[in-house]
């Protein structure tokens, strides 16, 4: 490998600035999943209102179904193996008709346990309700800078911004169109 060929690494070898930034970001991220891990039920709460939030906006829209609905597949997926076991009893090699009570000094009682923790199951749910929102915000950034863009080209090619509309009774009111001023 010659130098500078490895991931995040300028022609140098030193960190490039932009991966340096994105691992100090995912730092910080990581630092603040390790704070909220005592916080079950505030990180429940928060969920639970992101949740809300996007079944509203599916409401409000009256779009988004097949997302929602893979997405209502992939948290009951989550949930399932929330709720089943790390071993499947089914699957262990006792002959009898399932788990037992440890009946001799040698063996063990295991108590259940997930398959699935439960804070990996509260970070794989919300971890779509923080993608749509930062998706909503990345859109409306972008969104408000072209039409910025859009509005500074209109003032470069002297279009005087104006909209014509017409009240009830009928008379012209001055507002925004875009007319050439050629």
């Amino acid at each position: 490998m010659s130098e500078g060929d490895s991931v995040g690494e300028s022609v140098h070898g030193k960190p490039s600035t932009i991966a340096s930034f994105f691992t100090r970001l995912g730092q910080v991220y990581q630092s603040w999943l390790d704070k909220s891990t005592p916080f079950s039920v505030g990180r429940w709460a928060v969920t639970v209102i992101l949740t809300a939030l996007y079944m509203i906006r599916v409401y409000i829209l009256q779009g988004w179904y097949i997302v929602s609905y893979a997405l209502g597949i992939y948290h009951l997926n989550l949930f399932i193996a929330f709720l089943s076991p790390k071993a499947d009893p089914s699957l262990l090699d006792d002959a009898d008709d399932g788990p037992s009570l440890p009946t001799k000094q040698n063996e063990e009682f295991r108590p259940f346990i997930r398959r699935l923790p439960e804070f990996k199951f509260w970070y794989g749910h919300s971890q779509f309700n923080l993608s749509w929102l930062v998706v909503l915000l990345y859109n409306i950034k972008l969104y408000c800078l072209l039409m910025c863009t859009y509005i500074c080209s209109y003032i470069g090619y002297v279009y005087k911004i104006e909209i014509h509309t017409k009240n009830k009774t009928g008379k012209e009111k001055t507002g925004f169109t875009f007319v050439s001023m050629f």
